[in-house]
Parts: structure tokens; C-alpha cells; sequence
């Protein structure tokens, strides 16, 4: 879908309440996912998706279009639903990476079923140590597949910082692998 189809959309969602449901059609899975990678809670991810998304469309008619995709918009309103979220529950949020990693082929071997999972859990105990931020970071690079400017209208920041706060968090789960004891490939 090209800017403008989706600028027209947005057009159309602005004066008509009801095309809204194209926008959401389009978006509703995406956003949920990156919820409930945040979340790690069906119920509370189907809740916050389903507010963010009554949100955007009570104030679609101060959306300005600021050269970035509609769904970076979106992406900003459900983070600031899931920070508060997490205010009021006053609990530190952690990654469930579980969902994000796609099942092994069924021909593989079942040692290289059983190294992966516990390579997905290791991975998994690492990037819950992190900061918060940097998690969000993570899923919405690797889980959402955002490049780095959408990630930085999403938290507020600048592309650069972005591309910056990414490089020291790879080298932050290095530093913590290193600590372990665990070889990996710099090159990978």
C-alpha cells in the first residue's frame, strides 16, 4: 500500500467514523502482537489493544500526518496504554519472547530442538535482566520488524538514539553472555 492509499484512508476514517474499519483491519493484529509481547497476557493484551484502538479512533481528528506510517501512531498510543498499565500496577515489564520465536521443522533432529529451546530460554533470562526500554526496543525491532525511525517516533526519540540505545544493547547482552561463560559468533 503505497502513502497516499493510506493517507486517502485516513481521510476518509477522519470524516467518516465507520472506514475506520479498514485502518483497523490492517493494523489490529500488528498491535496486538507487539501488546502481548510487552504484556505477556492474553486478556490484559486483548484490553489494552482493543483501548488503544478506541483511542485512536476519539482522536483520529488530530492525527497530522508526520512522514512516518500510520502505525507508528498507533504503536505510540498502545506504548503509552502499556506504561501506564504498568504504572498502576506498579510492576517492571518483561519480554515473553516465547511467542516470538516460530516453532523447529519437524525433520530436525530432536538435540537440535532441545539446544534451541534452551538457547530461547537463556535468551529469554537475559533480556528480562535488561532495562525495560531496551526490551521494548528488542520487540519492536525483532518481533514487530519496525525499522529504526518508526521505533523512535514510537518512543520518542530520534533515529540516531535509536540505532545508538540498539548497538548498546547488543553489546549490553554480549557483556552478559561473556559474564556466563557462553561463546557465541560475532559474526551471527
Amino acid at each position: 500500500m503505497s502513502d497516499r492509499d493510506e493517507a486517502l484512508e485516513i481521510k476518509a476514517a477522519q470524516e467518516d467514523p465507520r472506514d475506520f474499519a479498514v485502518l483497523y483491519e490492517r493494523y489490529v493484529d500488528r498491535i496486538y502482537s507487539y501488546i502481548y509481547h510487552r504484556v505477556g497476557n492474553v486478556y490484559e493484551a486483548e484490553d489494552l489493544t482493543s483501548r488503544t484502538f478506541f483511542r485512536a479512533l476519539s482522536h483520529l481528528d488530530s492525527y497530522v500526518d508526520k512522514g512516518y506510517p500510520f502505525s507508528a501512531w498507533l504503536y505510540r498510543i498502545a506504548h503509552n496504554l502499556i506504561a501506564n498499565w504498568y504504572r498502576d500496577r506498579g510492576r517492571k515489564p518483561v519480554v515473553s519472547l516465547e511467542t516470538m520465536v516460530i516453532g523447529s521443522p519437524p525433520e530436525e533432529h530432536p538435540e537440535t530442538v532441545t539446544q534451541g529451546a534452551d538457547d530461547r530460554r537463556f535468551l529469554q533470562e537475559l533480556i528480562a535482566e535488561i532495562d525495560p526500554l531496551r526490551q521494548e526496543l528488542l520487540v519492536l525491532k525483532f518481533a514487530e520488524g519496525l525499522s529504526n525511525a518508526e521505533i523512535g517516533q514510537i518512543l520518542g526519540r530520534s533515529e540516531g538514539a535509536i540505532k545508538s540505545l540498539y548497538h548498546r544493547t547488543l553489546l549490553q547482552l554480549r557483556k552478559q553472555m561473556r559474564e556466563r561463560g557462553i561463546e557465541f559468533d560475532a559474526d551471527s
